[in-house]
């Protein structure tokens, strides 16, 4: 190798630590409010901010260049069984397997029921998700699978949509918290229809799932102390999901963008049933 091309070499090589320092920039900027983005995500929240300084970065290199940092995500992978269909409550049938997927937000709400670990026991998250804007409109953490919680988090959603509930498809596994007297009470006072798993098959409800694992790997990843301190989490996390965090089946938009603009996006969302979304 010739002197010229050694100090030509070096050079680059400079040149691209200088880029790689002013990506990890951004990328640390971007994850001080969603330490737990996904590299796709992440990309396309930087990108703009790399624009202005006239740096360009692609998606194998920002993948290299952060497991060469060793800032990859990695994966989680539990599982805690929330659900009792044993129960005398009448089983719904399911109303959304073979309909079409909603086009506008308040056609289809997707419920669920996940478990947050506290320092003084396990506590317990209630969802209620908006299937076409992926909006989490209804949520409460409660202390027991009692069926209280599961009406606080209805409440919220239905007093936040007011008479766009009317017709509403309310779609839930078959846990007898969503069975119960009481909660179909609230549906039918909310004029609302009640559609349900028909069995054990957590695909039936993947949103809903898929929702829970995404707050609970993405954003409730701190120990809480208490119930009080988990329900404080929880409110920062689903404001950072519903305003900040980019869906690639929205085309990278938020759900509350998505909500807002009233229709469901043209594009990747469009493919597939909504109800088991390969990416979000």
């Amino acid at each position: 190798m010739s002197r010229q091309s050694l100090y030509q070499r070096r050079q680059r090589q400079a040149r691209q630590a200088e880029r790689g320092e002013q990506v990890l920039d951004q990328v640390r900027l971007v994850r001080t409010k969603l330490p737990r983005l996904g590299t796709r995500k992440l990309l396309h929240k930087i990108t703009p901010l790399l624009r202005v300084q006239g740096v360009a970065c692609g998606r194998d290199a920002l993948f290299t260049l952060l497991r060469q940092r060793q800032l990859l995500v990695s994966r989680k992978r539990s599982y805690t069984k929330t659900t009792d269909s044993n129960h005398r409550f009448h089983k719904h049938p399911n109303l959304v397997k073979d309909a079409p997927k909603p086009t506008a937000p308040n056609q289809l709400w997707v419920s669920d029921i996940t478990y947050l670990p506290t320092r003084q026991g396990t506590v317990y998250l209630s969802l209620v998700t908006d299937a076409c804007s992926r909006r989490i409109v209804g949520h409460h953490v409660h202390s027991s699978l009692h069926t209280t919680g599961c009406l606080a988090a209805l409440d919220q959603a239905v007093r936040a949509a007011g008479p766009a509930t009317i017709g509403l498809i309310h779609h839930s596994d078959r846990g007898s918290q969503y069975a119960s007297d009481a909660y179909q009470a609230a549906l039918e006072k909310a004029k609302m229809r009640c559609s349900m798993t028909d069995g054990y098959d957590c695909y039936q409800n993947a949103l809903a799932e898929r929702v829970n694992g995404i707050l609970k790997d993405e954003f409730l990843f701190v120990l809480p102390d208490d119930l009080a301190q988990a329900r404080l989490l929880v409110d920062q996390a689903v404001h950072l999901y519903n305003e900040e965090r980019p869906h690639l089946a929205l085309n990278y938009l938020t759900p509350n963008q998505v909500h807002l603009q009233g229709k469901s996006p043209a594009g990747k969302s469009e493919q597939g049933p909504c109800l088991i979304p390969v990416n979000i």
